[in-house]
């Protein structure tokens, strides 16, 4: 009975949702569900409005996909629903299963888990905060497209939140790692030596976690083209490179962009002031990224403290 009522409210939204791309000329349906649904019933409600199903529990994700339709896995499940929101845009993006400036209805529970309650019209930007598959495959060389996706969703988490209310800037350097590490000397200990292979790869939520931490010391971290943090705390030791960069850029982008053009590597660069995130590739930024949002933090002003968003 109860899944049945919550089946009810569920094609009430969904109804609601068709009548607002059709009038939107929108896109995509987008469901956020943390239960498993009659999957036909949606489906053929949503035929013609192009539907995608997102959930963090694996059962309902696997239950979708296994009717066959678009489905992103959101692991991420003490987030907030925008953050939510905004990450299974972003998969279906990268997945090219929806434009980067679509217009996409979603339905999903604000206030009540579990019961559908909001119907949003979401108009996506042309640039958005986060790379596209087509993006990262310009980059791709000896780095596979899974190990890069996971590197720069890695940095613009960083360059996004921070840590602990203040902004990091960091540099993670992936692919060609031998050579890096020629080309490079510890800046102090290294927090991942003597950890076994299969703890110090960034597939694992954990690592990435403690990666974030570790980003807020000086040095580089090193990774894989597997996705396997080789080192961290790497202070760059190229010798003189010629590189032409852009007014304004420091000490940390210098480093990137001389490893990436000595060696094979990408270097992933998280700007301090702006949470921004380069890549270098072969001395060259190749893509700029910009967080969606800085976290609030405290600033000065004239002895008083005010509370202010970084953009």
């Amino acid at each position: 009975m109860v899944q049945s009522k919550l089946q009810q409210t569920l094609m009430a939204f969904v109804d609601s949702a068709v009548e607002l791309v059709n009038s939107t000329e929108g896109e995509s349906i987008l469901v956020l569900l943390d239960f498993v649904a009659d999957w036909s019933e949606l489906d053929r409600a949503t035929r013609k409005a192009g539907l995608l199903v997102a959930s963090h529990l694996p059962e309902v994700a696997e239950s979708a996909q296994a009717f066959g339709l678009r489905t992103i896995v959101l692991d991420m499940p003490e987030s907030t629903i925008q953050d939510r929101l905004s990450q299974a845009i972003l998969e279906s993006v990268a997945a090219e299963w929806i434009s980067p400036g679509a217009t996409v209805v979603a339905v999903y529970s604000r206030f009540e888990v579990e019961k559908p309650d909001t119907v949003s019209v979401i108009h996506l930007n042309e640039r958005l905060g986060k790379l596209t598959a087509r993006d990262l495959r310009q980059l791709e060389t000896k780095v596979p497209l899974d190990t890069l996706k996971l590197v720069v969703d890695l940095a613009v988490d960083i360059g996004r939140e921070g840590r602990e209310g203040k902004p990091v800037g960091t540099m993670l350097i992936v692919g060609d790692h031998r050579n890096v590490l020629a080309q490079s000397r510890p800046a102090c200990f290294d927090l991942v030596k003597g950890y076994p292979k299969r703890e110090r790869n960034l597939a694992d939520p954990w690592v990435r976690e403690c990666m974030k931490e570790i980003a807020q010391l000086d040095g580089a971290i090193i990774i894989a083209a597997d996705g396997t943090v080789e080192a961290t705390c790497r202070l760059i030791n190229t010798g003189a490179v010629d590189l032409m960069l852009t007014t304004g850029l420091g000490a940390r982008h210098y480093a990137g962009a001389a490893i990436s053009k000595s060696t094979q590597a990408i270097s992933c660069v998280v700007s301090e002031s702006s949470g921004t995130v380069r890549l270098f590739q072969n001395g060259e930024v190749v893509l700029r990224i910009e967080p969606f949002r800085r976290a609030m933090k405290w600033k000065d002003h004239d002895g008083d403290q005010y509370p202010s968003v970084e953009p």
